[in-house]
């Protein structure tokens, strides 16, 4: 039995489309995938805009919360609860130059407008949360845009959300690179400072993705335990990366293993989720799955996270602290290793 909730995106489940070929399998469609979700064993789907409310762009006001309240809809018949929403700017050919960051006026305020309407679509689906996954919020050309200026519009579009919605809370989604060459919020410590910046501290926190921080060239764990000692870090994505090329939402565990075990330590220990938070597992199936196994990898990386969490309980702190004192690191890691090749 964990002692963690589980959330898991729609898009986690996909055609296996990629940058490099076309779709490879049929859409499942949203209520299918959500009825599987809930036999698999999450508790909550996470939701991009369009994915709670598709032609989000097309509708206004009513039509919106109409949308809104049949996704709601779905997600009771399963019981499952929304984690959050996330407004999709990346996709949209406004935001080709960036959303919140754009050197466009008319372009920052459609992000600005998809924004708004992701947090009236959270109050719908009952969650308080919305994701900033600031894709395009950084340069391709590195003179296109003014850095100092990129940072302070970015706080100044968190601030307009904050003073739009006073109980919905602001999660920075960080990742260094990919779609933008350089990204203005790179890492974790960077939400952590345009959070303390901002209007609101106490509504403003991170969501770490294990992929994101090794493209950044970092421990997750540390990531984590980064946003953990502000009492910031109020979701994870986890999955993995096979080193500092394309995200690539690899099945958790499947490639750091002894990296994986300590993202799950650190979350025990602190004991994460006590304050309602979910585990989100952000991982992708492999182009060559066939359509009848494109929800194992979801289910590789749940039973993933449970055995690592076995592997905590059996972790022996009395050794660990005998080693420290000792300062015999070389005896500690063995440890570390055989714990983890042990049945």
């Amino acid at each position: 039995m964990s002692m963690f909730k589980f959330s898991v995106g729609p898009w986690n489940v996909h055609s296996g489309a990629d940058t490099f070929g076309p779709p490879v399998r049929d859409e499942i469609p949203f209520k299918d995938k959500v009825k599987k979700f809930r036999e698999i064993g999450f508790d909550a789907v996470q939701f991009h805009d369009d994915d709670a409310v598709p032609d989000i762009n097309e509708l206004r006001g009513t039509q919106i919360y109409k949308r809104a309240k049949e996704t709601s809809k779905i997600l009771e018949e399963n019981g499952m609860k929304a984690e959050f929403v996330a407004p999709r700017l990346w996709m949209d050919y406004r935001t080709i130059d960036g959303g919140y960051t754009s050197n466009s006026i008319s372009d920052r305020e459609f992000a600005l407008w998809r924004s708004f309407r992701s947090i009236d679509i959270a109050n719908e689906l009952k969650c308080d949360k919305i994701v900033l996954w600031l894709a395009r919020e950084g340069t391709l050309c590195y003179e296109s845009k003014d850095p100092i200026t990129g940072v302070k519009l970015i706080l100044e579009a968190i601030n307009k959300m904050l003073e739009y919605d006073k109980k919905i809370k602001i999660l920075i989604e960080t990742k260094p690179n990919e779609p933008v060459d350089v990204s203005f919020c790179p890492t974790i410590g960077h939400a952590m400072a345009i959070s303390a910046a901002s209007i609101d501290p106490n509504r403003v926190g991170g969501l770490l993705e294990t992929a994101h921080a090794i493209l950044a060239g970092l421990d997750p764990a540390n990531e984590i335990a980064f946003g953990l000692t502000f009492g910031k870090m109020w979701s994870v994505h986890l999955n993995d990366q096979n080193g500092l090329k394309f995200d690539q939402d690899k099945s958790f565990g499947v490639q750091n293993l002894r990296a994986a075990f300590n993202q799950i330590r650190l979350l025990v220990e602190n004991n994460f989720g006590s304050n309602g938070e979910y585990i989100g597992l952000d991982v992708k199936a492999m182009r060559t799955q066939k359509i009848e196994n494109s929800f194992q990898h979801l289910s590789n990386s749940l039973r993933i996270v449970k055995m690592l969490e076995e592997k905590v309980k059996k972790f022996d702190y009395n050794f660990q602290k005998e080693c420290i004192k000792e300062r015999d690191y070389e005896k500690l890691e063995m440890y570390i290793m055989e714990l983890l090749m042990k049945d």
